[in-house]
């Protein structure tokens, strides 16, 4: 039998049974022992009193028709005779017809077991055989010797079956029992010479046979009483012996002697009328006697059957009380035990599933959490199992402290973070200035150009630290109060991507991000194409297209890359929905852990799916919560969202002047299918000269680095080339001539303008200038 993987509850009832099985099992075949004694007097009762006293009082009935018989038989013509034999044999009728209802009942059968049952088949077939007997003394063909015989064989099967009726389970009365049977026997044998020699006596003359049969007959009686009277009980034997001394038998003796000793012939003072009455006499002084000894025998064996059945029926309640304190016991045990079990099982599950979680939670969110309270100390009982609820306790404050520690030690560790963080950030910001200060005091367009990409590593690299306080936990320190452009947001954002000539941005609709949401979305569209700019190959494109949809507006991002397996896919898509704790192993995974907390910050909903070029497309949710169409218009050309400058009102009036002087002037009179297009974005676009009143000026910043407006720098190829060889003899030149009116030339030396962006129609060609 095995019990492995099964419950505790199976195991302890298995324990608590197997013993109570075996003693139920003890009990019953104790039971069943001392039982089988109470049945066996009961059923043995049950056959004397249907059995047993019927065929005594058959046996005797018989005796009376044999002798009957052989009277008929030795006188056929006696008046008296034929009537005393016809009574004889109506009381054998009765006697045997009841003996025959009996045996037909099948419990009877059953009490009397196997070999009774053969015995009394074997008695009433003797019985079938009384017909023919009688038919053959009435037809007078047989004799008196051959009557003798097939009577005798009719009494001996009874002798038979009452010997050997199994009385009581006791070795003394067993025997006293058989030797009453033997004694009744012994009855019979002197029954069977009063026929014989009564008969005889009719006929006046006494056979040789006849004379030799009756001395076998007084032999046989004698030794009966001899073998069977020293096992009664002393005051039976004592009644036997004194009755075949009295007078009472004296004259039976007499006349035996007599019979005996005559040696044929008509014995000596003995006649048939004598005779009958001595005979008679004895006959039925022995019968009395031998009821008188059933009797007694039955008051003998009445306190021994009382005490078997009484000693079964304590054996038995005393062993099913025993049971029953057993059961009771081993159920309350097993009960303890499994409740204790059961309440360990309880509290380990709610430290497992419960307690700790909470506490790992709460300290995830950054609260106080006391070990004393989170984990209380609980009380169990003084033993093997309250041993085990101690050590669960400890093991709880354990893992509690634990958990604490860790909590403190990756608090710290994201207070350095941020820290460093936040101190690369002023770096950062502090280098900016100085980009700016020298991209404009430069005249090298070259240079320039190596500031510009310095200026967007620096860029790239403010936006990484950026990441990392994200990552730690605080917020970024950019922050906007009115909203910007949705389409400036996403310009803003591929400005801080290294590869952002690959990005394509379709012209989005007229809508606005508000303040507070500028920042998160800025960095969360930022890392999202560069993700898609990695991960596609070099001279593919990554498009970025946007619909306005009925809860809020969605971005789509599409990149031709090798795209991801099913299982990468699922899985990034659960980091991005479910904002997992950052764990420092994953560092695989910082731009989507930085997604995740972004989105979960400002309520956007960010998902991955495979794109229809083969690559992966994210898709960006931004709810209408975000949203806003109170908006500063930029006219759809973006701005870049920078570092801090202090611009004047002339310079911004300037500046605007320049950025509109490189806009085509006649670019909004372009047809709206020519309109519909990506932006194909040559360089961060900077708008400094628009006067954008959304954006926050340094002062209105928490650390500084705030999105500006820096100034459009617009020079094809060909003005760069013919201003390199006199950069620094003339001033550059401004788009929109300021050196033809006399103004420029106090001013100081403009910076190198950048190519504006370029338009690209839905059939992907160039939108020209007009």
């Amino acid at each position: 039998m095995r019990f492995r993987g099964k419950s505790i509850r199976r195991k302890i009832v298995a324990l608590l049974l197997v013993p109570l099985v075996s003693l139920t099992a003890i009990w019953a075949f104790a039971t069943v022992l001392t039982g089988r004694e109470a049945a066996q007097l009961f059923s043995v009762s049950t056959v004397v009193e249907k059995i047993g006293y019927p065929v005594e009082d058959t046996v005797r009935v018989l005796q009376q028709e044999r002798r009957q018989t052989l009277v008929h038989l030795a006188d056929p013509r006696a008046s008296d005779g034929l009537a005393a034999l016809q009574r004889s044999r109506r009381a054998t009728d009765e006697a045997v017809a009841e003996i025959r209802r009996n045996a037909a009942d099948a419990g009877v059968r059953d009490d009397l077991g196997r070999a009774g049952e053969e015995r009394l088949t074997a008695v009433l077939d003797a019985f079938d055989g009384i017909g023919s007997l009688r038919r053959s003394v009435e037809d007078g063909t047989v004799n008196r010797a051959q009557a003798l015989g097939l009577y005798n064989r009719l009494v001996d099967p009874c002798h038979d079956l009452l010997a050997n009726l199994d009385v009581v389970d006791n070795v003394g009365l067993d025997k006293q029992y058989r030797a009453l049977v033997n004694v009744s026997r012994a009855r019979e044998l002197l029954s069977r010479e009063d026929a014989l020699l009564g008969s005889a006596l009719v006929t006046g003359q006494l056979s040789r046979t006849e004379t030799r049969d009756v001395s076998d007959l007084v032999a046989q009686r004698t030794m009966m009483y001899d073998i069977n009277l020293p096992l009664l009980p002393a005051t039976e034997r004592g009644r036997y012996q004194r009755f075949w001394k009295n007078a009472s038998s004296a004259p039976l003796r007499v006349a035996e002697q007599a019979a005996v000793s005559s040696g044929g012939g008509t014995p000596r003072g003995v006649t048939a009328q004598s005779w009958d009455t001595a005979a008679g006499s004895v006959l039925k002084e022995l019968g009395e006697l031998d009821d008188n000894a059933a009797d007694r025998y039955q008051d003998r064996v009445d306190p021994v059957a009382t005490n078997t059945i009484a000693k079964a029926v304590v054996a038995g309640a005393l062993g099913l009380i025993a049971l029953l304190y057993s059961l009771f016991l081993s159920v309350r045990v097993g009960r303890s035990l499994i409740r204790d079990l059961k309440q360990l099982r309880l509290e380990a599950h709610e430290a497992s599933g419960v307690r700790l979680p909470s506490v790992m939670r709460r300290l995830s969110a950054g609260e106080e959490v006391d070990v004393e309270t989170e984990v209380p100390r609980l009380e169990y009982d003084r033993n093997e199992m309250g041993e085990v609820g101690q050590a669960l306790n400890t093991l709880q404050r354990a893992a509690v402290e634990a958990a604490v520690k860790q909590a403190e030690l990756r608090a710290g560790v994201s207070e350095v973070f941020v820290n460093l963080a936040r101190r690369s950030q002023v770096l950062l910001h502090k280098q900016l200035t100085l980009l700016d200060t020298m991209e404009r005091r430069t005249e090298d367009t070259e240079e320039l150009a190596d500031l510009f990409r310095l200026d967007h590593l620096t860029t790239r690299m403010r936006r990484h630290a950026e990441g990392l306080v994200i990552l730690s936990g605080a917020a970024p320190s950019r922050q906007w109060r009115k909203p910007v452009q949705l389409m400036d947001v996403v310009r803003a954002a591929v400005a801080e991507v290294e590869d952002y000539e690959r990005i394509e941005v379709r012209r989005l609709p007229r809508v606005a991000v508000t303040g507070p949401a500028v920042a998160d979305l800025t960095h969360l569209v930022a890392e999202l194409l560069e993700n898609a700019t990695v991960f596609s190959p070099p001279h593919t494109a990554v498009q970025v297209l946007g619909e306005r949809v009925a809860n809020g507006f969605t971005l789509e991002i599409h990149d031709r890359g090798l795209g991801m397996a099913a299982d990468a896919l699922l899985d990034a898509n659960l980091r991005l929905a479910e904002t997992p704790e950052f764990e420092l192993s994953d560092t695989d995974r910082l731009g989507l852990f930085v997604v995740s907390r972004l989105a979960q910050r400002q309520n956007v909903r960010v998902s991955l799916q495979p794109s229809p070029y083969g690559g992966t497309t994210a898709v960006v949710f931004v709810p209408d919560a975000l949203l806003t169409d109170d908006a500063p218009d930029t006219n759809g050309v973006g701005f870049r969202l920078d570092r801090p400058r202090h611009l004047g009102e002339k310079e911004r009036a300037e500046n605007r002047r320049s950025a509109l002087s490189h806009v085509p002037a006649r670019l909004s009179e372009q047809p709206a299918a020519m309109l519909d297009g990506p932006v194909e974005l040559e360089a961060p676009v900077d708008l400094d000269a628009l006067d954008l009143p959304g954006v926050l000026d340094d002062q209105d910043g928490e650390r500084g680095g705030l999105f500006r407006p820096r100034r459009s720098l617009v020079a094809a190829d060909e003005d760069q080339a013919a201003r390199r060889p006199e950069r620094r003899h003339s001033g550059p030149r401004r788009g929109d001539g300021p050196a033809e009116d006399g103004t420029g030339a106090n001013e100081p030396v403009g910076l190198p303008r950048r190519r504006t962006p370029k338009l690209v129609s839905s059939h992907g060609r160039p939108v020209p200038e007009r």
